[in-house]
């Protein structure tokens, strides 16, 4: 089984969007989570990449973007904004 956390930076991140994005993040992060847990298929328009080792992103549509980390059976939200918030926390790390 695997255990969903959604980190203190996920949550800051999620509340400096605007709702519209809110929204639609949620519904991409609760996808992720039945796609995960073998309740359903990954949906086309939610696109699943590997960006380093343990380090992932979903984005749906251009604009929203969904950092996670996967190890073994963890995954922790981190991040939610767009291509470059992501990008410039992973030179961070």
């Amino acid at each position: 089984m695997i255990h969903f956390e959604f980190k203190p930076s996920f949550k800051k991140s999620l509340n400096s969007l605007p709702k519209k994005d809110k929204n639609a993040i949620k519904e991409s992060c609760a996808q992720l989570i039945e796609v995960l847990s073998g309740k359903s298929l990954l949906r086309k328009g939610l696109g699943l990449k590997q960006l380093r080792k343990d380090w992932w992103e979903i984005r749906k549509g251009l604009k929203q973007r969904i950092l996670f980390r996967w190890r073994n059976n963890e995954i922790d939200f981190v991040l939610a904004g767009n291509h470059d918030q992501i990008k410039r926390f992973l030179k961070k790390i």
